[in-house]
Formats: C-alpha cells, structure tokens, sequence
C-alpha cells in the first residue's frame, strides 16, 4: 500500500498525464478525469487488492474495479501505467490510430487492468453486480468496485440493477458516485434533478456512505475504507463523493465546458504551470 504523500504526488502527476493526453490528440474527456483523481489514486495504491505483474481477466482471489463512466479514461489509463499495468510510455498512444488506450476503455486489444468495455453510460453497475455474484460462487471473498457518473445515474439501467443488488443482497459490492454536479449539457440540476440521491439508495436497500470532499486524498481513503467495514452485512454499498469537475486547473473548475473539451496549447500550458512534475512525464 502506498504512502500518502507519495501518493499526494502522484495525484498531481495524474492531472498532468491528463491534460497532456487530452492535448495531443485535441479530443478527450479532462474535467470528470480531473475530478476523480484522488479516487483512481486512493483505490489503487491504498485499498484495492490487486496484481498489476500478472494481470488475468477473471482476477481470482483479487478486488476487481469495472469503470462504468468510461469516457473519464484519461484517468484510469494514467493511474493503470502508473500502477505497473502497462508502460507509462504507452499513454503517448491514447485515442491514436490501433492504440489499446481508446477513448472508451476496450477489451479487444487486451489492455491490462480493463475487464469490461465501458462508456455506453449505464451499463457498468450491472456488470459489477454479475462479477460480485461470480466471486460469491467462487467462495472468492475478494470486493468488486465500480465508478460512475451522477449524469449517468438519469439511465433507467442503474436502477434497475439497484433494486436487484439490494434484493439479492450483494454484499461484496462497494460503488462510488462522482458528483460533481455537471453533464456534458450543463448542470445536473438543470438537466435532469436527481433529487435526494442518499434517501433513493437508502429506500432501494443499499448501504449510503457521504464524503463532502472527493477531492481530499485521506477522505477518500477513508471512505473507501470504511465502505469494506459494512461488507458481508448483507447490503450493497454506495459512495457519494462530491468532486469538483477540472479539479487542480483552475479554468477548469465551476463550470462543465471541460466535460468533452482538449486545451489547445496555450491552455495546456496554463495547466502545466498549476501543476508541478512530481513523478515524471511520459
């Protein structure tokens, strides 16, 4: 398990893979990979039981992730490399012609560290809650965790794999809402409200945990940490983790026009100068 002010460091080296992926190719999703930084970071290098030097598909006797938000790649490609998936060198290649870093994480070219195509919003609680039942009838007591947007909780999807959770008492299962507040669209609020999103989860039978402050490395640790303590009690679990979209580039912030959008070079660098080298660029 990592060291907390490493792992500081390396959050700020993330948000500069992340801006200068997005960058060199002009398309990308940076604000809601920005955003979940210290997520990636605490779930990796703190919490997660996993074999980054012999990744397999089915993950036995290991904690397993599944990105249900998939255009927030960037940050998971970085925090993969930087885990020891794959070359750091290799984030050169992300959204190129024949890459393995897609703009939506794919299986087909054999990426270490992605198990499930994502982006297709949605879709990824569901496939979170077929492996939580696998590892059940496998007697593997290993935690499934999965990612996902708060835009994307409008799909009717996650709703129904809710209630299923909750009624099948999928209890190895710990999910994590990014709520930031924002869509491509604009605000959530003004999109489509998702109301009282605690009492929701709590009437559909799931475990809520809150954290104000996603974008606080130990908080996130905790939150991660105190989600496994209510494993096995019968209940699925759920984070709600407010982030600020664009976190650490402060043109970024307050606003969802970084949903989808690459900097161009001036920008880029306007980031850069925020955001020290801590690790070493790719």
């Amino acid at each position: 398990m990592g060291n907390i002010e490493t792992s500081k460091k390396l959050c700020t080296q993330v948000r500069r893979d992340i801006v200068r992926m997005v960058h060199a190719v002009s398309s990308g999703h940076p604000g809601g990979s920005l955003g979940c930084v210290e997520y990636f970071v605490a779930l990796y290098n703190h919490v997660l039981n996993h074999n980054p030097k012999n990744f397999s598909m089915d993950g036995k006797n290991e904690d397993l992730f599944f990105l249900s938000n998939g255009h927030i790649s960037p940050v998971f490609y970085s925090v993969l490399a930087r885990s020891g998936y794959f070359p750091v060198e290799e984030l050169n290649t992300f959204r190129k012609l024949n890459s393995r870093l897609q703009g939506h994480p794919t299986t087909h070219e054999g990426l270490p560290g992605v198990r499930v195509a994502s982006g297709s919003l949605g879709q990824g609680m569901s496939v979170a809650i077929g492996a939580a039942l696998a590892k059940k009838l496998n007697n593997d007591n290993s935690i499934i965790y999965s990612l996902h947007g708060d835009g994307e909780l409008q799909e009717g999807q996650i709703w129904e794999a809710a209630m299923y959770a909750a009624a099948n008492k999928v209890d190895n299962y710990i999910a994590a809402v990014d709520y930031n507040g924002r869509q491509i669209d604009g605000d959530v609020d003004n999109v489509l409200s998702l109301g009282n999103l605690r009492a929701k989860f709590e009437a559909f039978g799931w475990t809520v945990l809150e954290n104000a402050q996603g974008n606080d490395l130990e908080k996130v640790i905790a939150s991660l940490n105190e989600a496994k303590t209510h494993s096995g009690k019968g209940k699925p679990v759920i984070i709600l983790m407010k982030t600020e979209m664009g976190q650490g580039v402060d043109y970024m912030t307050g606003t969802h026009k970084w949903h989808g959008s690459a900097p161009n070079d001036e920008q880029l660098e306007k980031a850069l100068a925020q955001l020290e080298e801590t690790v070493g660029d790719y």
